[in-house]
């Protein structure tokens, strides 16, 4: 399974999922504390991951050697 992010929060009770999607019982799974002052950082950070998320999609295309115009010499 692929790295997703999905939206959540904490009922009182328990961890929910803001938008409906299915999991299998145990799925690993990373939490992260979002302080509430922070929510305009928390927006950046997911624009920044739907940014990233486009440009390394599976509808990029593939670039070859030959696109390359200039060649780093200090790459090997």
């Amino acid at each position: 399974m692929e790295t997703i992010i999905l939206r959540a929060h904490f009922d009182g009770e328990q961890i929910q999922l803001d938008d409906p999607f299915e999991l299998r019982p145990n799925t690993k799974l990373l939490v992260t504390v979002i302080p509430e002052s922070d929510a305009e950082h928390f927006e950046w950070l997911n624009k920044s991951a739907e940014g990233l998320g486009m440009a390394y999609g599976k509808d990029e295309p593939e670039y070859s050697l030959a696109a390359i115009k200039e060649p780093n010499p200090k790459y090997e």
